[in-house]
C-alpha cells in the first residue's frame, strides 16, 4: 500500500484568493524546507521527522517482548499520563479496537489514569483493580507532573498491596533516559524502564516507546502501525514541490483560511473510532501553533452525531470557521439496511443499501450544505482505520503541523504557555518558593 492521505477542497475553493493562496505556497516552500533541514525555531525537537526511518528492530523487539511479559500476567494494563503521554497511543487504540469488546483476545483491557484530577474516576478505577490482576505502564519525562505523580502513588500503593515485593514486576516506566523524578524512582525500585528521546516532544511521540508499548499492550500490529509511519515519511520528504505535498496543500489552505479572519477550524470525522483521534489532534495542533498571539482554534465534531446539536451552529452561525472533515476510503463494513414490508419509518427507499454508503452520502450533503451556508470545507482521506492507515495519517498531520506552524511564525515544537496555571495552582496548595505568587492570588480573593 502506498501512501494513501489525499486532500480535496472543491468545497473550499470559492473561497481560495489565488494570489495568496500563490504567495502562501511560497510561503510553504520556505517552511518545508525549515522542517526538513531542522534549521528552525524548536530545531532541538525535530527527532520525529526522520524517526520512522531510524526505529531500531532491537528496540521494537524488546517493546513486544515486554509487552508479552505484561500481557501473560495482567487482565488490566493501566497506562498513567497525561497530554502527549497518553493521547497518540489511546487515539491509535481507539481506531482499531472494536466498540464492544474491552479488549481483543490474549489483551489486557487498557484502562487509563492520570489524565486529570478526577479524583472520582481515580477511585472507581481503584476499587474496580482491587479484583483485578493488573499492571501499570506510568509515562511521564519528568516524573513530577501531577496528575500522573498522583495517579502513580495511589496505583503503587494498591500494586504493593496486592502483590508485595512482586509489585516491582508489574511495572513499566517509560522516562528520561538519564534525569528525572521518575528516572530515579525507577532505578531505587526496580522498574523495567524504555526512554523518552530528547529530541522529541510529547504531541510527537507517538512512535517512540511513549506510544508504542501501550498499543502493542492492546494487541494492536505495532509493526503494520510503523510501517504506515514509514511510507508517509518516504512520500512527505520526497516530495518538494508544494503543490504536489499533500502536507504542503494542507498548511497552505489552514493558513489562507486563517488571514482571511478564520480563527477556528472544525475537524468532523464520520467515525465513533476517530473520536479520540480528533482529540489527539487538536492537543497536536493546539499546543504547536497556539502562542504569540496568534493560531487556528482547533475544535472536533463526530457527524451525524453533532449535526443534530453544532450542525445549527456550523450552518448558521459565525462565518469564521473553516471545516476539515476526515474518512476512510474503505469501513470493511457491509452492513445493510432490511426491508420492511409496512415501511411505518418510511425509509425502504434506502432498503439494501450500504450503511457505510449512506454515511458516506451524509457527508457529501453536509460538505455540500455547509459550504453553501459560508463555510469552506475540506476533505482529507486515507486508505482504511486500521494501524497502517491510522499511521499514514498522524504522519501527515504531525508533518503539517510543523510546516503550518512555521507559516504562522511561531515554534511548532515548545509550549511555555501551560506552565501559567501550573504555577498559579502549586502556589495555591503551599508549594515552597512560591509564596510570593501565592499572596498576589489570595490578595484578588481566589
Amino acid at each position: 500500500m502506498a501512501f494513501s492521505v489525499k486532500l480535496n477542497d472543491r468545497f473550499a475553493r470559492e473561497y481560495v484568493d489565488t494570489n495568496l493562496e500563490k504567495n502562501l505556497y511560497e510561503e510553504s516552500e520556505l517552511a518545508l524546507e525549515t522542517l526538513v533541514s531542522k534549521n528552525g525555531k524548536g530545531k532541538d525537537f525535530l527527532g520525529w521527522v526522520e524517526l520512522p526511518n531510524h526505529i531500531q528492530k532491537t528496540e521494537i523487539e524488546r517493546i513486544e517482548q515486554e509487552s508479552a511479559r505484561l500481557k501473560s500476567q495482567s487482565e488490566a494494563v493501566v497506562i498513567v499520563g497525561i497530554g502527549g503521554s497518553y493521547l497518540g497511543a489511546k487515539a491509535v487504540i481507539d481506531s482499531c479496537k472494536s466498540h464492544f469488546e474491552s479488549h481483543k483476545k490474549g489483551s489486557p483491557e487498557i484502562l487509563y489514569a492520570g489524565q486529570h484530577l478526577d479524583s472520582k474516576y481515580l477511585s472507581q478505577l481503584l476499587s474496580y483493580l482491587e479484583h483485578k490482576d493488573f499492571s501499570v505502564n506510568v509515562i511521564s519525562k519528568s516524573g513530577t507532573t501531577t496528575e500522573p505523580a498522583i495517579a502513580f502513588r495511589n496505583l503503587w500503593e494498591l500494586l504493593k498491596k496486592k502483590y508485595g515485593e512482586k509489585a516491582k514486576d508489574r511495572v513499566i516506566a517509560t522516562t528520561d533516559s538519564t534525569k528525572g523524578a521518575l528516572r530515579k524512582m525507577s532505578e531505587q525500585l526496580g522498574f523495567v524502564t524504555f526512554s523518552i528521546p530528547d529530541d522529541i516532544g510529547g504531541r510527537y511521540s507517538v512512535l517512540t516507546p511513549v506510544g508504542l508499548l501501550p498499543v502493542s499492550l492492546a494487541g494492536i500490529d505495532i509493526s503494520q502501525f510503523l510501517k504506515g509511519f514509514q511510507e508517509g515519511c518516504e512520500a512527505l520528504l520526497k516530495e518538494k514541490d508544494p503543490r504536489n505535498n499533500v502536507a504542503c496543500k494542507y498548511a497552505v489552505l489552514r493558513n489562507h483560511f486563517y488571514r482571511n479572519g478564520r480563527l477556528l477550524e472544525v475537524l468532523a470525522n464520520f467515525s465513533s473510532n476517530l473520536d479520540t483521534f480528533t482529540e489527539w489532534w487538536k492537543q497536536l495542533y493546539g499546543e504547536s501553533e497556539g502562542k504569540d498571539g496568534k493560531g487556528i482554534f482547533p475544535a472536533g465534531v463526530h457527524l451525524t452525531t453533532d449535526l443534530h446539536s453544532m450542525g445549527q451552529y456550523l450552518q448558521d452561525g459565525e462565518r469564521k470557521i473553516f471545516e476539515t472533515m476526515l474518512h476512510p476510503d474503505r469501513t470493511n463494513s457491509n452492513l445493510k439496511v432490511p426491508f420492511d414490508p409496512q415501511d411505518l419509518d418510511g425509509i425502504n427507499f434506502v432498503a439494501g443499501r450500504d450503511i457505510s454508503e449512506i454515511n458516506r452520502e451524509a457527508m457529501i450533503g453536509t460538505l455540500a450544505a455547509h459550504s453553501e451556508g459560508g463555510v469552506p470545507c475540506l476533505e482529507i482521506s486515507f486508505s482504511e482505520i486500521g494501524p497502517k492507515g491510522i499511521g499514514h495519517l498522524m504522519y501527515f498531520f504531525q508533518f503539517a503541523c510543523g510546516i503550518s506552524g512555521y507559516m504562522l511564525g511561531v515554534n511548532p515544537f515548545d509550549q511555555p504557555g501551560v506552565e501559567a496555571y501550573k504555577q498559579n495552582m502549586f502556589a495555591l496548595l503551599g508549594k515552597p518558593g512560591l509564596e510570593e505568587l501565592r499572596n498576589r492570588l489570595k490578595d484578588k480573593g481566589l
